[in-house]
This record gives structure tokens, sequence and C-alpha cells, in this order.
């Protein structure tokens, strides 16, 4: 790898962690602020990078697209299956996996309960980002542009009486689940089903989500939170199946 490519590349990774100035570049990489600026120019024009209002760079939508793309053809559901089946085998429970496919999240596997409990959820379908707990874990690692862009269609209309209902109800809730690093819907869709769900992290970002689910009366929020240890695990070796 050239010196210039490489050099490239550790400023998209560093604008993609924080939006940057390029006197804050220069100083990062040691190099003049002219220098800086001219590859910061290289990068917009090809649309890698972009300029915002505030005179800060951050990754330009072309990236964004690419990524997406690259994204898109990685076949999670082959990769995640055997470890699908082997945590539904340990729990009991119904689990889903979910992926984050262009502007929509959507479910692309699921093994259902042991018991023969019987879930609404169908893969291939969307997964309603804003009362479930696998859409609020995707949501909660992503930035506010693709956040948007994921909520655009939302109407916000109540299920339960548990639902959120309001963008900045939803935010207020995806702050705590960044912090924590899992996300519940306590009978936010159906009000008899709860559910724990975590990121599916790559170092590409979050890809997708594994989730546990159950209905109340058999066990109860605070139960299906004592399998975060096993779901978390159970991600871990997902992404790396990914590479």
């Amino acid at each position: 790898m050239t010196n210039s490519v490489k050099r490239a590349a550790d400023i998209l990774d560093s604008i993609a962690a924080e939006p940057k100035t390029v006197a804050q570049l220069a100083g990062e990489f040691e190099l003049h602020r002219s220098t800086m600026f001219r590859e910061l120019q290289s990068l917009e024009e090809v649309g890698f990078a972009r300029r915002r209002h505030d005179g800060t760079y951050s990754p330009g939508f072309r990236l964004a697209v690419l990524g997406a793309s690259a994204l898109e053809r990685i076949d999670l559901r082959e990769a995640a299956h055997p470890t699908v089946l082997r945590l539904q085998r340990e729990i009991g429970d119904t689990v889903h996996l979910a992926a984050l496919v262009g502007e929509e999240i959507v479910y692309v596997d699921k093994v259902e309960d042991s018991g023969g409990v019987r879930m609404y959820s169908r893969v291939g379908s969307p997964v309603r980002p804003q009362c479930s707990a696998l859409g609020k874990v995707i949501l909660s690692g992503l930035d506010e542009t693709r956040r948007d862009d994921l909520l655009a269609g939302v109407t916000w209309a109540p299920y339960t009486s548990r639902s959120i209902t309001s963008r900045a109800m939803l935010d207020a809730e995806l702050d705590a689940v960044a912090r924590r690093g899992w996300a519940a819907d306590d009978g936010e869709f159906e009000e008899i089903v709860n559910c724990i769900a975590v990121p599916i992290t790559t170092p590409a970002g979050v890809v997708g989500a594994l989730s546990v689910t159950s209905l109340r009366v058999v066990h109860d929020l605070d139960q299906l939170a004592t399998r975060i240890p096993l779901l978390t695990r159970s991600a871990a070796v997902i992404a790396r199946e990914l590479g």
C-alpha cells in the first residue's frame, strides 16, 4: 500500500470517528495545513469526504453508498445460522436475526420457540425500528444521518401503552441503549411479548442484531436479561464469521 493511500484511509478513519477541521487533522497527522487541505479536497472531489457548515470534515455520501453496497453483499444469514441454531437450542425461546439492508432493518433468520409458541415476525419482513429491541439496538450504533434515514417513514402511532411515540423519546432511549450495549422491547409492539437484543458489530460498524423473544407470562424482562451474556458471545461469534 502506498503512503498516500494509507494516509487517505487513516484520514477517513479519523473523520468517521469524529468530524474534524483542517487544523485538527493537520496536527493529528503532523502535516502542513495546506497539505492536509489538498488531501481533503481530493477526498471531497471523489465523494469520500464532505465539508460541513461548521468547517469540519466528515465521511462523504459516496463512501456511505459504497459501504452499504458492500454490507448488502455479506450473507449475514449464511454466516450466522449455525450460531442462531445453537443459541435457540440452549435457551429454548425464539431467536431472531436482523440485518441492516439499505434504508431498512429486515428479519433475515428466525428459529421458533421450542415449546411451539409462534411469533408474528417473518423472515424477509421489515423490523419496526422504534418499538423493537432489534431495531433500537441497531439504531443506537448509527450516526444521526443514517438514523434519520431509517426513521423517515415512522408515524409514531402507539401499538400498546408502552410504545415510544416520539423521536425525542426514542433518542433518549437510544442513548441508554448505546451506554449499556443492549436493547429491550418491553411489550411495546405486543403487550404479551418482550424481547432483548444485542448488536452484531464488525470493523465496518453495526451490520445487524441478535435477539431472544418470549411471552411475558413465560419470561419477564428481568429473566430475559439474564441471557444477555450468552447473546453477546453469540453476536461476537457471528461477527468473527463475517471477518
